[in-house]
């Protein structure tokens, strides 16, 4: 019994660390967490149908719970957009065609104060930001 009940308590300390984790897109987390409660209960449900003797359902619920977890992992990566020319750069930045280093790098840092994803801003745009100040800066 004390077997059991340890399985269990593993089973829901890694369904809150995971829950914890969750940081998608808004239609995409729901379905992580949705994905991670049930695979909790699926995994739960084998081990107490492990403990009480009924090896096939213990099989099909691990499975079951296993697949689940490993299927909601799977992550959509973005397209890689192309690369960015020098006007479309200078576009983003904000800046004229004759930007010295140093008005590069106060546009960057000014629009980066805002863009950035601990500021609210998105992974996405601050890429682009970086990737505009990269091309300008030709690094």
């Amino acid at each position: 019994m004390t077997v059991m009940v340890l399985a269990l308590a593993a089973i829901a300390l890694w369904a809150l660390i995971r829950l914890g984790r969750q940081t998608e897109r808004a239609g995409r987390g729901h379905w992580r967490i949705t994905a991670t409660l049930l695979a909790a209960v699926m995994l739960g449900g084998a081990a107490l149908a492990a403990a009480r003797g009924s090896w096939i359902p213990a099989a099909a619920l691990g499975v079951g719970g296993l697949w689940l977890t490993l299927a909601s992992r799977k992550r959509d990566l973005p397209a890689r957009r192309p690369d960015l020319d020098d006007a479309e750069a200078r576009s983003l930045l904000g800046l004229p065609a004759g930007a010295t280093p140093d008005q590069i790098n106060a546009a960057w840092r000014r629009l980066m104060a805002r863009a950035h994803p601990d500021q609210g801003g998105t992974e996405g745009l601050a890429a682009r930001l970086n990737a505009a100040r990269d091309r300008l800066l030709k690094r």
